[in-house]
């Protein structure tokens, strides 16, 4: 009978702070022999507790297992952690938060150490780890023959989707998404601080703020997938370049008069500005994106 692998492979993980220890205990109890290792050793108690193995140093947690998972605070820790560590033959995923330079870089120094190598972009909060329905994933890139070998095991967490051989874009992938998360939280801190001395309910406000960032963000992110890759940034504008940039000093005026900086919006509309300089005012808002190349 063939043993079920992603409920028999040994993994070392290397890391446990909050999501380190997340992602260990889904490993525990989908009945992985674990074993972690931390350079704060208190924080192995809890999960030796519940049927983890700690190893006293790093090196002795990777020779445990032929899966080692590292989910330090950087890459200098990667560094740390591994220095002079034998990775011959080793099976080394990192889903430490690194650039995609970091993470293709770390991939030259993993395979000149005898050890194949995957990079990982965890999509996910520790809270969602190991809880399919709140939808965490983690992006991963690198090997693929690796990421075929092991994608039930490193399922058990959060889902796994690869994006391609090259090293760098689990990170590349990690690192627009939360960009863009950001800057949706930019606007929406905008759209609070507008209401906010005013006799509106934020709690009743808010559910309109998700509906409206919903139903304009879909439309707008296909569109401009299809511009760039078209190079037709007028194809199917409802709302035009030239049409945005006039509406500026409402949003600026409306701005001042509620006492609200507008410095976050101001270097989006200036992009705008410039963009229409250049163009054509029939363009919808696609061609900011190549502003922002250097």
């Amino acid at each position: 009978m063939t043993a079920d692998v992603s409920t028999s492979t040994p993994v070392t993980l290397l890391g446990l702070g909050a999501m380190g220890t997340a992602l260990a205990r889904t490993w525990l109890a989908a009945g992985h022999p674990l074993t972690v290792w931390n350079r704060t050793a208190a924080r192995t108690e809890p999960l030796v507790a519940e049927g983890a193995t700690a190893a006293a140093t790093a090196a002795e947690a990777v020779a445990a297992s032929d899966l080692v998972i590292l989910c330090l605070l950087d890459d200098a820790s990667v560094d740390e952690a591994l220095k002079g560590v034998d990775l011959t033959g080793k099976d080394l995923v990192n889903l430490t938060t690194t650039t995609p330079a970091q993470a293709r870089e770390r991939a030259t120094w993993a395979t000149a150490r005898g050890a194949r190598y995957l990079d990982g972009g965890i999509m996910a909060v520790p809270p969602m780890i190991g809880v399919p329905e709140a939808g965490g994933y983690v992006f991963y890139s690198g090997a693929p023959d690796l990421f075929e070998t092991h994608e039930k095991t490193l399922a058990v967490p959060a889902g796994t989707r690869f994006v391609g051989a090259d090293p760098g874009h689990a990170a590349l992938h990690d690192v627009a998404l939360l960009s863009a998360m950001y800057g949706m939280i930019a606007g929406a801190t905008h759209a609070f601080a507008l209401i906010r001395e005013e006799s509106i309910d934020p709690v009743a406000f808010a559910p309109l703020l998700t509906e409206w960032i919903t139903a304009m963000a879909g439309p707008h992110m296909a569109q401009t997938a299809e511009h760039l890759k078209s190079g037709d940034y007028t194809a199917d504008v409802v709302s035009n370049l030239g049409m945005q940039t006039a509406g500026v000093p409402t949003f600026l005026a409306t701005a001042e008069q509620q006492g609200v900086s507008p410095g976050l919006l101001v270097p989006f509309f200036n992009l705008m500005h410039r963009r229409l300089t250049q163009s054509t005012p029939e363009e919808g808002l696609t061609g900011v994106v190549d502003l922002l190349l250097r």
